[in-house]
Protein backbone atom coordinates (compact mmCIF):
# COMPACT_ATOMS: atom_id res chain seq x y z
CA UNK A 1 0.00 0.00 0.00
CA UNK A 2 1.29 3.62 -0.76
CA UNK A 3 2.07 5.77 2.09
CA UNK A 4 -0.38 8.37 1.60
CA UNK A 5 -3.39 5.69 1.17
CA UNK A 6 -1.76 4.46 5.09
CA UNK A 7 -2.07 7.82 6.73
CA UNK A 8 -5.86 8.69 5.00
CA UNK A 9 -6.71 5.64 6.31
CA UNK A 10 -5.90 6.31 9.72
CA UNK A 11 -7.26 9.90 9.07
CA UNK A 12 -10.73 9.06 7.82
CA UNK A 13 -10.95 8.01 12.12
CA UNK A 14 -10.71 11.46 12.89
CA UNK A 15 -11.92 12.89 9.33
CA UNK A 16 -14.86 10.81 8.04
CA UNK A 17 -14.46 13.06 4.49
CA UNK A 18 -12.39 12.16 2.15
CA UNK A 19 -10.97 15.63 1.22
CA UNK A 20 -10.19 15.97 5.02
CA UNK A 21 -8.33 12.89 5.62
CA UNK A 22 -6.23 13.60 2.71
CA UNK A 23 -5.86 17.20 3.73
CA UNK A 24 -4.92 15.76 7.09
CA UNK A 25 -2.85 13.05 5.95
CA UNK A 26 -0.69 15.47 4.03
CA UNK A 27 -0.04 17.53 7.01
CA UNK A 28 1.09 15.08 9.06
CA UNK A 29 3.59 13.47 6.32
CA UNK A 30 4.97 16.93 6.13
CA UNK A 31 5.38 17.28 9.90
CA UNK A 32 7.23 13.85 10.20
CA UNK A 33 9.24 14.49 7.66
CA UNK A 34 7.71 12.17 4.76
CA UNK A 35 5.69 14.24 2.35
CA UNK A 36 7.95 13.72 -0.48
CA UNK A 37 8.05 10.33 -0.51
CA UNK A 38 4.15 10.33 0.18
CA UNK A 39 3.67 7.70 -3.37
CA UNK A 40 6.34 5.40 -1.92
CA UNK A 41 5.25 2.07 -1.39
CA UNK A 42 5.43 1.56 2.42
CA UNK A 43 7.01 -1.78 2.14
CA UNK A 44 9.98 -0.24 0.25
CA UNK A 45 11.11 2.21 3.05
CA UNK A 46 14.15 1.89 4.71
CA UNK A 47 13.82 0.48 8.83
CA UNK A 48 13.75 3.70 9.89
CA UNK A 49 11.04 5.19 7.31
CA UNK A 50 8.53 2.61 8.17
CA UNK A 51 9.02 3.38 11.94
CA UNK A 52 8.34 7.12 11.11
CA UNK A 53 5.21 5.85 9.24
CA UNK A 54 4.58 4.06 12.01
CA UNK A 55 4.38 7.30 14.48
CA UNK A 56 2.32 9.36 11.49
CA UNK A 57 -0.20 7.11 11.32
CA UNK A 58 -0.80 6.99 15.29
CA UNK A 59 -0.39 10.99 14.52
CA UNK A 60 -3.22 11.16 11.84
CA UNK A 61 -5.93 9.71 15.09
CA UNK A 62 -4.79 13.71 16.82
CA UNK A 63 -3.66 11.62 20.09
CA UNK A 64 -3.08 13.42 23.23
CA UNK A 65 -0.95 10.42 24.37
CA UNK A 66 1.66 8.87 22.34
CA UNK A 67 2.84 5.75 23.44
CA UNK A 68 6.11 4.43 21.76
CA UNK A 69 7.59 1.27 22.53
CA UNK A 70 11.49 1.17 21.14
CA UNK A 71 10.63 3.69 18.47
CA UNK A 72 14.71 3.94 17.88
CA UNK A 73 15.71 0.23 18.01
CA UNK A 74 17.69 -1.22 14.93
CA UNK A 75 18.52 2.70 13.74
CA UNK A 76 21.78 3.57 13.09
CA UNK A 77 23.08 6.78 15.14
CA UNK A 78 22.25 9.69 12.50
CA UNK A 79 18.85 7.89 12.12
CA UNK A 80 18.30 7.45 15.87
CA UNK A 81 19.17 11.92 16.31
CA UNK A 82 16.91 11.92 13.33
CA UNK A 83 14.19 9.73 15.66
CA UNK A 84 14.69 12.41 18.70
CA UNK A 85 14.37 15.25 17.28
CA UNK A 86 10.90 14.14 15.79
CA UNK A 87 9.79 12.88 19.46
CA UNK A 88 10.82 16.41 20.58
CA UNK A 89 9.27 18.02 17.87
CA UNK A 90 5.46 15.67 19.25
CA UNK A 91 6.62 16.90 22.30
CA UNK A 92 6.64 20.74 21.88
CA UNK A 93 3.71 20.34 19.64
CA UNK A 94 1.56 19.14 22.69
CA UNK A 95 1.04 15.82 23.36
CA UNK A 96 2.45 13.60 25.96
CA UNK A 97 4.62 10.86 25.01
CA UNK A 98 5.29 7.25 26.97
CA UNK A 99 8.38 5.67 25.44
CA UNK A 100 9.58 2.62 26.54
CA UNK A 101 13.63 2.64 25.04
CA UNK A 102 16.60 0.43 25.83
CA UNK A 103 18.84 3.30 24.15
CA UNK A 104 19.61 5.50 27.17
CA UNK A 105 21.39 8.26 24.98
CA UNK A 106 17.46 8.48 23.58
CA UNK A 107 16.14 8.58 27.03
CA UNK A 108 18.67 11.06 28.79
CA UNK A 109 17.99 13.35 26.08
CA UNK A 110 14.25 13.28 25.52
CA UNK A 111 12.76 13.12 28.60
CA UNK A 112 11.59 14.97 31.70
CA UNK A 113 10.71 12.31 34.20
CA UNK A 114 12.11 8.02 33.88
CA UNK A 115 11.24 5.56 35.74
CA UNK A 116 13.73 2.36 35.72
CA UNK A 117 12.73 -1.13 35.70
CA UNK A 118 14.43 -3.95 36.33
CA UNK A 119 12.31 -7.44 36.01
CA UNK A 120 9.16 -5.55 36.63
CA UNK A 121 10.50 -4.08 39.79
CA UNK A 122 10.68 -0.27 39.72
CA UNK A 123 14.28 0.87 41.21
CA UNK A 124 13.92 4.39 40.76
CA UNK A 125 11.94 7.52 39.10
CA UNK A 126 12.70 10.95 38.46
CA UNK A 127 14.69 13.17 36.50
CA UNK A 128 17.41 11.77 34.17
CA UNK A 129 20.20 12.95 35.85
CA UNK A 130 18.46 12.02 39.17
CA UNK A 131 17.80 8.38 37.98
CA UNK A 132 21.10 8.15 36.12
CA UNK A 133 23.02 8.91 39.38
CA UNK A 134 20.92 6.29 41.84
CA UNK A 135 22.72 3.48 43.09
CA UNK A 136 20.13 0.77 42.82
CA UNK A 137 20.19 1.74 39.12
CA UNK A 138 23.77 1.55 38.71
CA UNK A 139 24.04 -1.40 40.24
CA UNK A 140 21.51 -2.86 38.26
CA UNK A 141 22.88 -1.80 34.78
CA UNK A 142 26.55 -1.65 35.39
CA UNK A 143 27.06 -4.38 38.29
CA UNK A 144 28.02 -4.29 42.46
CA UNK A 145 31.83 -2.26 41.57
CA UNK A 146 30.24 0.36 39.75
CA UNK A 147 27.93 1.32 42.75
Amino acid sequence: MVKLENMVIAAFCRHPRRADAEKHAWSILEFTGLADRAHVSAASLPLAGRKRLEVSKAMALEPSLLLLDEVVAGLNPTEADLTIKLILKLRDSGISILIVEHIMRVIMNISDRVAVLNFGRQLAMGTPVEVARDPEVIKAYLGEEAA
